[in-house]
């Protein structure tokens, strides 16, 4: 996968993208990322990239000019048909993990971020194919924005996480939180690890994570439930879960 970033501040990715999971997908050959400046494509002496907004108001609005130029130049120079031009912004969609899975689909990702007080109405509408956030609240700029949405969908492509389980066993990919994670010691401060997960029972193991699974999602995100793929197996267990908690009452 190829991902463009249009960044007024390309240093921000240095540290993200030089550790971890995603150094490792572009050392792989997995994912190729490149970061362009927009403001390399804005004009005159100074190379302003905002001005007044029209109409009048606080704080500067990014000028259409230089990110069109941008964004063109960026598919100029790639051959990709199965491309996304993604906008960060708070007024977009939600992103979640539905949508990384989604996103993992194309073969490349342009993203663009903003600063200021926002973009031009013609980016958006016209430059963007999907206006993406991450939560109803506001950032400085879109470099924290893509750098997140970057993280996710690079878990979702073959080859980018040590073990092929890793993704299907996150919390979110199936809908539901993540079953509790132990490792050594078996017993730390009077605090021992469930039995069932070392009696080398694969079945019985497997039986327990999705039992957790459910059960944590219910405690902390039952919101989550309405919209997870559950079994009637689940639904019974969640509808036992549900009578003890109204007998604890």
């Amino acid at each position: 996968m190829r991902i463009d970033i249009l960044s007024l501040f390309p240093a921000m990715f240095e540290g993200p993208f030089g550790d971890s999971i995603t150094r490792r997908a572009v050392e792989k050959g997995i994912l190729d990322i490149k970061i362009t400046n927009p403001r390399d494509f804005a004009e005159g002496k100074h190379q302003q990239m905002d001005d007044s907004p029209f109409g009048g108001g606080s704080g500067m609005v990014i000028k259409p000019e230089p990110m069109f130029k941008a964004v063109r130049h960026v598919k100029e120079a790639t051959d990709y048909a199965n491309r996304r031009v993604l906008l960060m912004s708070p007024e977009g969609t939600v992103f979640n993990q539905a949508k990384a899975r989604e996103l993992a689909q194309y073969d490349q990702l342009i993203f663009i971020c903003g600063h200021y007080e926002g973009f031009d109405a013609r980016i958006s509408d016209n430059l963007a194919d999907e206006i993406i956030s991450i939560g109803d609240f506001v950032l400085t700029g879109g470099e924290l924005p893509a750098m997140i949405i970057t993280d996710a969908v690079s878990r979702m492509l073959p080859g980018v996480l040590g073990s092929e389980e890793s993704a299907p066993t996150d919390s979110f990919y199936n809908g539901l939180l993540e079953h509790p994670q132990y490792t050594r010691p078996r017993e730390f401060e009077g605090m021992a690890v469930p039995e069932v997960l070392l009696s080398g029972d694969h079945a019985k193991i497997a039986k327990w994570r999705r039992e957790q699974s459910l059960a944590r999602t219910l405690r902390y995100r039952p919101d989550l439930l309405k919209n997870a793929e559950l079994t009637d197996g689940d639904k019974k267990y969640l509808e036992q879960l549900n009578e003890t908690y109204s007998a604890g009452d």
